[in-house]
């Protein structure tokens, strides 16, 4: 195995091992406070952050607001002093080690003003902003704003080509690096194009390959690229340790580091990650973001693919073969579908998914009444967590604030599942761990089969970087 050696990055040397920032409440400051003092970067995640009240208890994220604009000015608040109560929480545990970055989605409702609130309100706390879920072309204006590294997250040569060419050029010194987040393996949310297979995995090397020479047209000979997703033995990455051809390379863990000591998640979650197998999970389509995440086959996401199986077209007048006609609703407004979907309806309402729910489609979905009613209270409690939320229609642009389709009840809350599996504790933590989404990148599997954590064995952050030191 070669030798892992620090590389220059933001201006310091630091070890080419970076903590992948993962959503809500899960990359805390405790986390990644623990991976910079043991010389790497760790990443806080400021997409609504858990902050503390004078007991150090965690603040519920409780909306009070009538509209939904007013929920998304409460959740601003929330994720602003979350993300200051975590970045204070890393400054300190990291000991003047190492690198203390904040990760953002760009897709995130007023994700521009939480990251300029936090480093308004934690001034020289922060050393990096991470921002992917979109393209982030005002992300280098904050960074020129606040004299701090960026590190914008890609998937392709092309996606890094347009951020430059837009935006990025104007501010290069400032570039800590660039993240290659391969889209069919890392957890969360992907940047998988429409051109390409979600279920044809490409192999990273030639990507990033393209990704470096286009990066020395521009001059960045020496910015780091960043590998993310499907990283766990450095031992099987050695070809890109060193490589003339890729010039300076780190490596970003993200699901590694859910399973130690100082990992904020639930037990019950650690406990499963123990028990996954290889293909437990996959790449799906449901979020309420329009992108494709990676997250465990569990009940929850089951119960989504259900909704989906359960769908027919429909149209608004008897068109074609579209003859059979069905009242939706409580005042069964007629709509007409084929014959052999009104069969299909019959044997769905046999089985208890009586309610039918319209799409922005034009499509029915067949749902139970309990979960009905459950999809339209998310809907209406909807707080702007996203600049746009297919689930909801939330936009955060005015004058409607609505992204101009029907709310699509095929999707989910995702703030709401995120929150509930993050903070699940006690005798409930089992159930929400069924019942809610858990992210995860496609390795996950590896904790069960990974002599590392045998018996059981959670290590502390880190022991868990000396471990991914030995290539092992």
């Amino acid at each position: 195995m070669k030798a892992i050696n620090a590389i220059r990055m933001g201006g310091v040397d630091v070890l080419p091992l970076i903590e992948g920032g993962k959503g809500v409440s899960v990359s805390t400051g405790i986390s990644s406070g623990h991976w910079a003092a043991a010389g790497g970067a760790g990443t806080v995640s400021i997409v609504n952050a858990d902050s503390y009240d004078e007991q150090g208890r965690p603040v519920p994220q409780v909306y009070h607001g009538r509209t939904r604009r007013e929920r998304h000015e409460e959740l601003i608040r929330y994720a602003i002093r979350g993300g200051v109560a975590q970045a204070r929480i890393a400054h300190d545990l990291s000991g003047g080690r190492g690198r203390v970055h904040a990760n953002i989605l760009w897709e995130m409702g007023g994700a521009e003003d939480v990251i300029t609130g936090v480093l308004e309100e934690a001034p020289g706390l922060i050393h990096g902003l991470t921002c992917g879920a979109g393209m982030p072309y005002r992300l280098s204006g904050i960074a020129m704003r606040f004299g701090i590294h960026y590190y914008p997250i890609v998937s392709s040569a092309r996606a890094f080509n347009a951020l430059w060419k837009r935006s990025f050029h104007k501010s290069a010194d400032l570039l800590g690096g660039v993240v290659y987040e391969d889209p069919w393996r890392a957890g969360g949310h992907n940047g998988l194009s429409n051109t390409e297979d979600p279920g044809s995995p490409e192999d990273p090397f030639p990507r990033v390959l393209a990704l470096r020479k286009l990066m020395r047209t521009f001059g960045l000979d020496d910015t780091p690229i960043i590998m993310a997703g499907g990283v766990w033995w450095l031992e099987e990455w050695q070809d890109w340790i060193d490589s003339p051809e890729l010039g300076p390379i780190a490596f970003q863990f993200g699901t590694r580091p859910l399973l130690t000591q100082e990992s904020p998640i639930p037990d019950a979650w650690k406990r499963k990650l123990l028990t996954l197998k290889k293909g437990d999970v996959f790449l799906n389509r449901f979020s309420p973001t329009g992108f494709y995440s990676s997250a465990v086959n569990n009940p929850f996401l089951r119960e989504l693919q259900g909704r989906s199986e359960r769908q027919v077209a429909y149209s608004t007048e008897p068109v074609g073969e579209h003859t059979a006609s069905y009242g939706v609703g409580a005042r069964a407004r007629q709509v007409f579908m084929t014959e052999a979907d009104r069969e299909h309806v019959r044997l769905w309402e046999l089985e208890g998914y009586t309610e039918a729910m319209r799409t922005p489609d034009s499509t029915l979905i067949f749902v139970t009444k309990d979960k009905a009613q459950e999809i339209l209270t998310d809907q209406v409690d909807c707080m702007g967590c996203l600049s746009e939320c297919r689930f909801s229609n939330w936009s955060q642009r005015g004058p409607n604030y609505t992204n101009g389709h029907k709310a699509d009840p095929r999707s989910f809350c995702i703030q709401k599942t995120l929150q509930a599996v993050a903070h699940a504790h006690g005798d409930t933590g089992d159930a929400a761990m069924d019942n809610n989404l858990m992210f995860g990148g496609t390795n996950a599997w590896r904790f069960g089969t990974d002599p590392f954590y045998a018996n059981g064995f959670v290590p502390t952050v880190g022991q868990l970087v000396d471990r991914i030191l030995t290539g092992r």
